[in-house]
């Protein structure tokens, strides 16, 4: 339930406005509204040390702690940490080049450039040439010795000629010495290397600082707010007011609440005006609270206005994650590995996620029953013997799922009565929404289309036959929408709205329905997979049947989880919203408050 807003003003004395903005903060019920966005933010100073500590507790989330906490200063800390991480970013990037300097320079073996100079001080001055190797011996001087490769053609020689009299054969070219040798880039390599030891180990020695540092983090956090809040107001000599939305529920009860804080204010109550933008708050059932976890990782809102989708999507989302899984071994994978590492889920944040991948790993465990399926091989046979379900096994599994003609009719069939049935759900959604504006009339029309289309579907994919209520689905249920889905006043405008519409949506609306034949290629694909990493161990001894098994079916689980986020939840995303006219344009009530670490 998407919980109803209350505009709300209060205005109090300005002597008062640290009082008022703490009693509202141990409130924790009015979402500031800033009078001033571009005055709405922490100042330079907060928001820096916030900056910084943030990103040093993230460093150090990630690194082993060792040792005790040095005695050293929060913010000095995550100073050091961060230009730590910087200097170890640079050390790495000149580590790698000096490597390609060091395997650059392999030709010249591991002599000093010092070894040269001597020479040359000696009176020896030593050139090197590449030369093609078919033409070494043509190289004439004093005194002529092959280096090594240079590359695949050519050799690198070395020539010594006092006398001025050398000869060089044709394709030669003269080398310079490199700037520095292969024995001086070792050694700065060392102590590149030394330098990247040591800040690893001071790195983890300031990691025992890391519960230390998010205090901080918390502490900066919760005054950034404050300043935020204080700079979301309209003030002047005497007074000090602030806008914000409250839920309605609250808001009647909010200046007695004030004044049992000891803060006398004017509180007054607007309800949102049609152009206002509430943020939008859910209240989820206790048993669709998982699907809060999808939300948050998406980063979707629903506008105030539009629906709390939470209980379809807990509903389909899982169905549909059950028929493209297709196996019962796959689905106890995902039931079992969250309440494992349920712990460790809930402290990182992904509590929900962990409780959604059990629901649907539990439904598609009755999916997998339905389809007599462990990691690929058929049950059916030992479901069959089990007391209570055996009869539902005698002729094999209840569902097949098999590249069989028959079969894929069947799924294909099924996978399309689920989209029909999926979308005529958004559209009676809306239809009730509008009651008894005519609009309503018109989504009941576009309900009664959609079975039309999935009749035409069936015929164009299934070549199954098209009866004559599908027409009158089509016929009737097109009139109803385009004489009242778009409704208004002006009868003639809205008639043509609504023809105007009509082509868009009647095509959107039989490429959504025959969308969710995915549910049956991705569960086929699947169980396919399966089938062949089986086909491909059983040969095999033991010792090679084991690895075969363990990664083939972890990468089709992973492939599983893949189709889940890519098609599971589109399904419900874009197919589904789009035909509810959601647009997941809002924003999250946010209120001002004390933040729980």
């Amino acid at each position: 339930m998407i919980v109803a807003m209350a505009k709300t003003f209060i205005v109090a004395r300005r002597a008062d406005r640290e009082a008022l903005l703490a009693a509202l903060r141990g409130l924790g019920v009015l979402h500031v509204k800033p009078v001033d966005p571009a005055r709405a933010a922490p100042d330079a100073e907060t928001a820096d040390a916030l900056d910084r500590v943030g990103r040093a507790v993230q460093i150090l989330e990630a690194t082993e702690a060792d040792g005790q906490p040095p005695d050293v200063a929060v913010t000095d800390a995550a100073d050091e940490v961060l230009r730590i991480q910087r200097d170890s970013a640079e050390r790495l990037n000149r580590l790698s080049a000096l490597h390609r300097q060091i395997e650059h320079l392999t030709p010249w073996g591991d002599v000093r450039l010092e070894q040269f100079q001597a020479l040359a001080h000696a009176g020896i001055q030593v050139r090197f040439y590449v030369v093609p190797r078919d033409a070494v011996r043509g190289v004439e001087a004093e005194c002529v010795q092959v280096v090594g490769e240079w590359d695949r053609k050519r050799a690198l020689v070395a020539v010594v000629d006092r006398t001025g009299e050398r000869s060089m054969p044709e394709g030669a070219e003269e080398i310079l010495l490199p700037l520095r040798d292969r024995p001086a880039l070792r050694a700065e390599a060392k102590e590149i290397d030394q330098a990247l030891k040591a800040d690893s180990a001071r790195l983890r020695h300031l990691a025992a600082l890391a519960p230390e540092m998010r205090k901080a983090r918390a502490a900066l956090s919760e005054k950034a707010r404050w300043t935020t809040a204080l700079g979301s107001a309209l003030e002047n000599d005497s007074l000090f007011a602030l806008q914000g939305w409250v839920p309605a529920e609250e808001a009647d009860g909010l200046a007695r609440r004030l004044a049992d804080e000891g803060v006398h204010a004017a509180v007054e109550i607007v309800a949102p005006a049609e152009d206002d933008e509430p943020p939008t708050l859910i209240r989820y059932p206790w048993w669709a609270r998982p699907i809060k976890g999808l939300f948050d990782v998406l980063g979707t809102v629903p506008g105030y206005r539009e629906f709390d989708v939470s209980a379809a999507f807990m509903i389909a989302l899982p169905i549909f994650s059950a028929i493209m899984i297709c196996d019962l071994g796959y689905g106890l994978v995902y039931t079992l590995l969250p309440i494992v590492f349920y712990r460790k889920l809930k402290a990182a944040g992904a509590g929900l996620i962990g409780k959604l991948v059990m629901v649907v790993g539990i439904l598609a465990i009755v999916w997998g029953f339905l389809v007599a399926s462990f990691f690929g091989y058929d049950v059916s046979p030992y479901l069959g013997r089990v007391p209570g379900i055996g009869p539902l096994y005698e002729n094999g599994a209840p569902v097949t799922v098999s590249m069989g003609q028959e079969a894929m009719q069947w799924l294909m069939w099924l996978s399309i009565l689920i989209g029909a049935i999926h979308l005529s759900v958004a559209y009676a959604w809306k239809a009730m929404a509008y009651f008894p504006h005519p609009r309503f009339l018109g989504m009941l029309g576009w309900g009664a289309f959609l079975w039309g289309v999935y009749g035409l579907v069936n015929t164009l994919v299934l070549k199954a036959p098209f009866f004559d209520v599908y027409l009158w689905l089509l016929v009737g249920g097109g009139g109803l929408a385009l004489l009242f889905a778009e409704a208004q006043r002006n009868i003639l405008k809205g008639v043509g709205l609504g023809l105007a519409n009509m082509p868009l949506t009647a095509i959107g609306m039989f490429g959504d329905t025959i969308s969710y034949l995915r549910l049956m290629a991705i569960g086929l694909a699947g169980t396919a997979l399966a089938i062949e990493f089986n086909n491909m161990a059983s040969p095999m001894p033991w010792y090679g049947m084991v690895p075969v098994l363990v990664l083939g079916h972890a990468l089709n689980v992973v492939l599983s989880a893949l189709s889940l986020l890519a098609h599971g939840v589109r399904l419900n995303m874009l197919e589904f919203s789009n035909n509810l006219g959601m647009t997941w344009s809002g924003y999250a009530y946010e209120p001002f408050s004390v933040k729980r670490t």
